[in-house]
């Protein structure tokens, strides 16, 4: 499983309550950087400075590969990089840029992008150009140190929670054509946990994705009953009851993704968990270790069916 890829753990996912940029941020970092199951964390807004040179002394010393992900203040602060408002999407723009600078402070080598709110159809073309002047920016500017650093846009649900421009297969595409020729630091996330809440298949998606997808999440989803307290991109454990994925998805997901070549790049992916404690009484540290047990588990039978 190492030698396909980076195996990861979204931070800010794990330990709910830091998302908004404050909070036991730096205790809980040091809980992941301890355990050597994960070879790379997902991190996001941590407002402080002095939080983040204390959390960049701790990955230093963790040997962890490390993924800055903005969704955490974007969604926080509802910023909207195809905001038909020019100065609001001015605000998103400045927004994404400080993240890079964050994420270069914390030594990241890939900042994760997050498209706004859908218009519906009627404008829907609009917004999308201006996410791509919005991604031209950002890319300028990270750019300007010529350090490698990669950006990679997360694809959404646009029907069921977070209503993301970005979006159905078709719509992403049409967004990494428009960047990647331009910008060979661009590329594309998606997210097992997004496949129901879009009416997507990984067998479907993944062989049109495959030329722009530089990274995935491994998550869970509940959207069939709006009664359950997982409802919508919450991300809960793997086989909660009344959920969308398990062992079997996952089997699933890495056995397309090794088919469409994700894991022969010349630099392994990033391949991370997104989970979280949902129901009353579901402990941190015991949904980590479920995802490292649906992960060695799924990766394993991926590999016997392949073989």
């Amino acid at each position: 499983m190492y030698s396909a890829m980076r195996v990861g753990i979204v931070h800010f996912k794990a330990f709910p309550g830091i998302e908004t940029g404050a909070g036991p941020i730096v205790e809980t970092l040091e809980k992941i950087c301890a355990d050597d199951f994960w070879t790379a964390v997902e991190v996001g807004w941590m407002k402080d400075y002095r939080v983040r040179n204390t959390a960049r002394h701790i990955l230093d010393q963790s040997h962890l590969s490390v993924a800055y992900a903005t969704q955490p203040k974007m969604l926080s602060n509802k910023f909207n990089l195809n905001h038909f408002d020019a100065g609001e999407r001015a605000k998103a723009v400045d927004a994404v840029k400080s993240s890079v600078d964050e994420a270069r402070q914390l030594g990241a080598e890939v900042v994760r992008l997050i498209a706004g709110k859908d218009p519906g159809d009627a404008r829907r073309d609009e917004a999308k150009k201006l996410l791509i002047d919005s991604l031209h920016q950002i890319l300028d500017h990270a750019n300007e140190e010529k350090d490698g650093l990669a950006l990679t846009l997360k694809i959404f649900d646009r029907a069921i929670d977070k209503k993301n421009l970005i979006g159905p297969v078709g719509d992403a595409l049409d967004i990494a054509r428009a960047i990647r020729p331009d910008y060979p630091n661009f590329g594309l996330l998606t997210d097992l946990s997004h496949f129901p809440l879009l009416d997507e298949t990984p067998e479907d998606s993944i062989p049109r994705l495959a030329e722009y997808l530089d990274a995935v999440h491994l998550g869970n989803c509940a959207f069939r009953d709006k009664s359950h307290p997982a409802y919508g991109d919450i991300q809960p454990r793997f086989g909660i009851p009344g959920g969308e994925t398990d062992t079997a998805e996952v089997v699933t997901f890495f056995r397309e993704l090794t088919k469409c070549g994700f894991f022969d790049k010349p630099v392994r992916p990033i391949v991370s968990a997104e989970v979280r404690p949902v129901l009353a009484g579901e402990i941190s540290e015991i949904i980590l270790a479920n995802a490292k047990r649906v992960i060695r588990d799924a990766w394993a039978l991926s590999q016997r069916q392949n073989g």
